[in-house]
């Protein structure tokens, strides 16, 4: 995620926005401190995986990811700020033991009076992008999904 020297800045825009969920494959993740500078004390992180209160448990989340992955990768698409809302739709790029999981999702964060982020909930599918491509596990998943779509 790419940030200026001093880090990600308050106010939150589009752009600071699209910064904060840019990284490359090969890119640091962001420093503690620069979350620190867009996140609330008091944060409350959830995805389909974990729920999580606080700034600290909200960074240790992400360190575990960063440790449990060769690498990561972080592409934002649409992004929209109404009031103290903002929604970002991403592609999040997962490398792990050599096969790459990828996940489409979308993000809603909801700011503080302050400007800093105080709810941060993720939505994406986890079990059809993690379990799809591992030999037989992913064709009763295939399987599995069809029956609730069809």
């Amino acid at each position: 995620m790419t940030a200026s020297a001093s880090g990600f800045q308050l106010p939150l825009t589009e752009q600071s926005l699209r910064d904060l969920f840019t990284k490359p494959y090969g890119a640091p993740a962001p420093s503690h401190e620069q979350w620190k500078a867009v996140y609330a004390a008091d944060v409350h992180f959830e995805d389909p995986t974990q729920s999580r209160d606080g700034l600290q448990a909200y960074l240790e989340a992400q360190d575990g990811l960063v440790k449990r992955c060769d690498d990561v990768y972080l592409a934002p698409h649409a992004v929209v700020i109404n009031g103290q809302t903002a929604f970002v739709e991403w592609t999040m790029g997962l490398k792990i033991k050599g096969i790459e999981f990828v996940y489409p999702g979308a993000t809603r964060l909801l700011l503080n009076g302050d400007g800093l982020i105080v709810d941060h909930r993720d939505y994406f599918d986890f079990v059809g992008p993690t379990f799809a491509p591992v030999p037989l596990i992913g064709g009763f998943v295939r399987w599995l999904y069809k029956l609730f779509v069809d």
